[in-house]
């Protein structure tokens, strides 16, 4: 079910989501526009459904989402970003580092690839994303919500790789939480069982994973959606902070 918020106190401000076209970050981008904010959502292959996504903004508000394709593995990516959002509405307010890569591996399987691929999506495109936005969210008193995982805390058997990756990404955003203060909060998102990877778990799994919730029941993609607008419009005493949204799972 699609999140519907009327409130305003976003107007005009300007947000860059990556990996913004499907699942969680369809659901952040629904949900920052319809509190008012202009997006400019990136997306690496999913063309169909970002274009999709932006039409469907756009018709309840023309020009109000952009759309920016790159590799965030590329060099040259985190500045293609940051030019596409100040080419498209001439400021930063919110930065949003959603793109993911996961999938297993097990010891003993690991490649090279898989390490550059992991350590890439999850910890290194956000730091130099954050790095070429932070002159503009300094001048904008902005903010970076960073999508960590419950796995970065507890690792998750067979993906050691990406539990470290996630593991960074939390320390990473309280280091970027002192060094971009005062002008720029940084904050983190722990999804717990929100969204199930694609065809890699049985029923079985699932309902096993649920049972280790304090709620006994998984959550939705807007529950990160609403957490994520809390942090960007509802909590300017707040930096540092690894926020889990997990139905206890962590406790």
């Amino acid at each position: 079910m699609t999140t519907s918020i009327t409130s305003s106190d976003l107007h005009d401000q300007c947000v860059l989501i990556t990996g913004g076209a499907r699942r969680v970050g369809a659901a952040i981008v629904r949900c920052l526009h319809g509190g008012g904010a202009r997006v400019v959502l990136h997306y690496r292959s999913s063309h169909a459904a970002a274009e999709a996504l932006a039409a469907e903004l756009n018709e309840s508000r023309p020009g109000s989402v952009s759309l920016v394709a790159a590799d965030l593995l590329q060099d040259h990516a985190p500045d293609t970003l940051v030019d596409a959002a100040l080419s498209a509405y001439g400021r930063l307010d919110l930065l949003i580092n959603n793109a993911s890569s996961f999938y297993p591996t097990p010891v003993g399987k690991i490649t090279m690839a898989d390490w550059d691929d992991l350590m890439g999506s999850n910890l290194k495109a956000p730091l130099f994303l954050s790095q070429a936005a932070a002159p503009y969210l300094r001048k904008s008193r902005g903010s970076i919500i960073n999508l960590v995982d419950i796995h970065g805390l507890r690792p998750l058997k067979a993906h050691p790789v990406y539990s470290a990756a996630k593991a960074g990404l939390a320390m990473l955003t309280r280091s970027l939480a002192r060094e971009l203060g005062p002008e720029v909060r940084v904050n983190g998102i722990a999804p717990g069982p929100v969204l199930w990877p694609e065809g890699e778990l049985n029923e079985e799994l699932k309902q096993e994973i649920v049972a280790k919730t304090a709620l006994k029941r998984y959550g939705t993609p807007e529950d990160i959606a609403r957490t994520a607008l809390f942090l960007a419009r509802d909590a300017p005493f707040i930096t540092g902070q690894i926020i889990a949204v997990d139905g206890g799972r962590s406790i």
